[in-house]
C-alpha cells in the first residue's frame, strides 16, 4: 500500500507544477517500469494528446494527436469507462489495437480511462516493449493513477 500512496502523493504534487501533464505521465512510466506512455485529455468526441514519451515515433504522434471516441486502445478505454489492455501490440488480434499502433515497437500495453467523478475527462496509456500480463494491482494503481489526474484537470 505505501508504493500506492508514494505515487498518487508524487502525481498530487506534480499536478501542481509546471507542466502536470508530461510530470505525471513520466511518474506513471517509472512506476509501472514502462517504455512508453501517453495522456490524453476528452474534448467532446475526441481524445486530444496533452502528453507523451519522447520515444514515440513523429508518424505515430500525427496519427494519436487526435483519437475519435472508440477508436485505438485510448478510445476504446474512453468508450467503454474500463481498462484496455494487450499482452502484445505487435500480435493482438481481438480488433482494439489499431494497425498503426504497431508501429511503436510496444507490445505490453494498457490503457485506462481518466475520470473526473464518474465522467470520462481523457485516457492513460502505458507500454512496454516485451510482453507484459498487468496484475488486477497494477490495473487498480492505473485506474487511481488517472483519477488523480482527473479530479484536478480541465477535462
Amino acid at each position: 500500500m505505501t508504493e500506492t500512496n508514494d505515487l498518487l502523493t508524487k502525481i498530487e504534487s506534480a499536478l501542481d507544477g509546471s507542466e502536470p501533464f508530461e510530470s505525471c505521465l513520466g511518474l506513471t512510466i517509472r512506476h509501472f517500469g514502462a517504455d512508453s506512455g501517453t495522456l490524453h485529455t476528452r474534448r467532446g468526441d475526441l481524445l486530444e494528446l496533452v502528453a507523451s514519451s519522447a520515444n514515440i515515433p513523429e508518424g505515430v504522434l500525427e496519427k494519436i494527436r487526435r483519437i475519435p471516441i472508440g477508436k485505438g486502445m485510448a478510445g476504446l478505454a474512453a468508450e467503454r469507462a474500463e481498462p484496455v489492455t494487450t499482452c502484445n501490440l505487435q500480435t493482438d488480434t481481438t480488433g482494439d489495437v489499431r494497425p498503426g499502433a504497431r508501429a511503436t515497437g510496444l507490445a505490453g500495453s494498457i490503457c485506462v480511462p481518466v475520470f473526473r467523478g464518474e465522467e470520462v475527462v481523457g485516457a492513460l496509456g502505458i507500454g512496454n516493449l516485451a510482453e507484459r500480463e498487468f496484475t488486477p494491482e497494477e490495473i487498480e494503481l492505473l485506474l487511481e493513477t488517472g483519477r488523480c489526474i482527473g479530479s484536478r484537470s480541465a477535462g
